[in-house]
């Protein structure tokens, strides 16, 4: 049997507050997701001034991001490249740029999604809070 990490409370509280900074010093209005490796939720936060959907479209890129162990922008850009029938992919609905898998010793073990700006700008806001578990 194998031994696998698992995302704790601390580490969680310590992935949101350094994306909820990263998107503070660039005054970027946010909702932050994190997922365990399972996509089922274990943070969310809809910074002040952050639109109601984002809320709604930041988990899904998490629980995307996690369930297929990649980034959710490899599913957009599956997509924009013509292969539209991976819409109909059961289980993801964030098929956006904007949700970062976290990896701990090459295992998937949750994800982060961001949604409210550009989708890079979601991606570079969860990459900066997936660099707080390097810390």
């Amino acid at each position: 049997m194998k031994t696998k990490a698992v995302l704790e409370l601390a580490e969680v509280k310590s992935i949101a507050a350094a994306a909820e900074a990263e998107a503070l010093a660039n005054q970027w209005a946010v909702s932050i997701a994190i997922v365990d490796d399972g996509g089922h939720l274990l943070w969310l936060q809809r910074l002040d001034g952050a639109a109601p959907i984002s809320a709604q479209i930041a988990p899904a890129k998490a629980q995307t991001a996690a369930l297929g162990r990649r980034e959710s922008r490899i599913y957009e850009e599956v997509i924009n490249g013509g292969r539209y029938s991976f819409l109909s992919a059961p289980g993801l609905h964030g098929l956006l740029e904007g949700g970062v898998p976290i990896l701990k010793d090459g295992q998937c073990i949750g994800a982060v999604g961001v949604s409210g700006v550009k989708s890079t700008e979601d991606a570079q806001i969860a990459r900066a809070g997936i660099g707080a578990l390097a810390q």
